[in-house]
């Protein structure tokens, strides 16, 4: 027969630790529980192992205490001057206070959205079209102070506002388009302009370099030629020169020679007929011969006329 006291006991073991098991929680982390007694608080538990107390605990909440982005979707928002304007917005946010978190608002992701919608057309009711496109960081950081306080309540700061698309009526926006086209060409001619004037400068520098080249190059020419002309008559004044002392040396060595071989008036006066002789070849024609020379020239004369007439075989 079965021991039913056994059985009993064995069971109520196992019941037991089921129920120890599955009381004990583990956080894990970057995340909290929210711990309720009998349906009021009781404590957050953070990372950790935890057991709480079976039927009588729960953890009715958890939390991520991470950074976390809420994505809305665009709103209808109206400009200063009833331009109406589809604006969508990202908030990054984190939950700071998990129990405020858990009980200070019901669904505080449509709390947030909503609160988000009020506070962006509230800022851009107060602005024109052209300062709402660009007046971004503005429209930013008035947003997240707003939200951050309405916020601190429930539990939850927010970090970061975002205005992710802000998009006109559809004229408008092809308003914007010819205007940015038109800036465009704007723009591109005006940098036509400045390519075609620095090209100028650089064509009129280039020139103004190749003239001072030519001109520098003339005058080196010139130089080099006023030089060159200047070394050709140094160099036939010095050749000349040089010729005219070789005739006096010449001439000097010729008397040296004559004084040292004693001449008589004989070879004198043959030594001034042939100068006389030379300057007969000239174009003188008239010629005066000195008297003391006559005598002699009429000599040479019948000299010559002898000798011509003579015989050459006698």
């Amino acid at each position: 027969m079965f021991n039913f006291g056994f059985i009993a006991v064995v069971v109520l073991i196992v019941v037991i630790l089921v129920l120890i098991i599955s009381n004990i929680v583990i956080v894990q982390q970057s995340r909290a529980y929210v711990l309720e007694r009998l349906g009021a608080f009781r404590c957050v538990w953070n990372v950790g192992l935890h057991v709480k107390v079976p039927f009588i605990e729960r953890v009715v909440k958890k939390v991520s205490l991470k950074e976390q982005v809420a994505d809305f979707a665009p709103q209808p928002v109206i400009t200063k001057d009833n331009v109406t304007m589809q604006i969508d917005t990202v908030i990054y946010f984190q939950i700071t206070d998990p129990k405020l978190y858990t009980y200070g608002v019901e669904h505080p992701m449509n709390a947030i959205e909503n609160l988000t919608a009020t506070t962006l057309r509230n800022i851009i009711g107060d602005m024109e079209l052209d300062q709402s496109l660009t007046s971004r960081d503005v429209i930013n950081s008035r947003m997240r102070s707003i939200l951050d306080e309405a916020t601190d309540p429930w539990g939850i700061k927010v970090n970061r506002v975002e205005l992710k698309n802000i998009i006109p009526p559809k004229e408008i926006q092809n308003a914007m388009e010819k205007q940015m086209k038109a800036e465009r060409e704007r723009r591109e001619s005006i940098l036509q302009a400045e390519g075609q004037k620095q090209s100028q400068i650089l064509v009129a520098e280039g020139e103004k370099q190749s003239s001072i080249l030519r001109a520098d190059a003339e005058k080196q020419a010139a130089i080099l030629k006023a030089e060159g002309e200047k070394e050709a008559r140094i160099m036939a004044a010095e050749a000349e020169a040089q010729a005219i002392m070789k005739v006096q040396q010449a001439l000097a060595d010729s008397l040296k020679l004559l004084n040292e071989s004693a001449p008589n008036d004989q070879v004198v006066k043959l030594k001034a007929l042939e100068a006389m002789e030379k300057v007969a070849d000239g174009k003188a024609t008239k010629i005066i011969i000195p008297s003391e020379l006559q005598g002699l020239a009429g000599l040479a004369a019948s000299a010559k006329t002898v000798f011509d007439t003579e015989d050459p075989k006698v």
